[in-house]
């Protein structure tokens, strides 16, 4: 899931080789000034933000899976009943099967294979609302994650803070932060 995408900033273009040429022309150029003036990279100021974390930690994504398990708690209870129903009666077909009239035991298969395919049918019904549901609240935790970075961003005069990188040291990673202004009570209102 892309969160935070306003923080990226680059844009997808068509590549052609002029482009190309010029991009990694621009890439040298780029990397050659970054060794040159090691002053200024000093002066650069990179934080980073682990966004699953923000989204399993903080008291606004807590908040949206208690609701969601609130929501769809009694749902999913039914489906496993009627799942454990299912599977008893089949047992008991399986078991009785040998004793049980030619037409009756087809009889049954086919109530069991129809109840089975409308417990399927309710099962994915109930997976797509909760993952629609599930959606809707974590989007509301991701605007206002995206409201305290940028905030951060602002106050501390970040150059740029990134998300979903492979290593990032405890120097620059600014997660916490970002939790703990998520979880004041100031944000919890906005």
């Amino acid at each position: 899931m892309k969160m935070f995408a306003h923080q990226r900033t680059a844009h997808a273009r068509a590549s052609t080789p002029a482009t190309a040429t010029v991009s990694r022309w621009l890439a040298v150029v780029a990397l050659s000034a970054a060794c040159a003036a090691p002053a200024f990279a000093q002066e650069l100021k990179i934080g980073y933000v682990n966004s699953e974390r923000v989204l399993r930690e903080s008291n606004a994504a807590k908040a949206a899976q208690t609701k969601l398990e609130t929501e769809f708690g009694k749902r999913e209870r039914e489906l496993n009943d009627a799942t454990t129903k299912l599977k008893t009666a089949a047992d008991k077909l399986e078991k009785d099967g040998p004793t049980v009239a030619p037409v009756e035991l087809q009889r049954r298969q086919r109530e069991l294979v129809d109840q089975d395919r409308d417990l399927q049918r309710k099962r994915r019904e109930f997976q797509e609302d909760l993952n629609q549901r599930r959606n809707e609240e974590l989007s509301s935790v991701v605007e206002r994650a995206n409201r305290v970075i940028r905030q951060i961003y602002e106050s501390e005069k970040y150059d740029l803070i990134l998300q979903e990188v492979v290593f990032a040291s405890a120097r620059v990673d600014i997660t916490d932060k970002v939790i703990r202004t998520l979880n004041a009570p100031a944000a919890a209102g906005k």
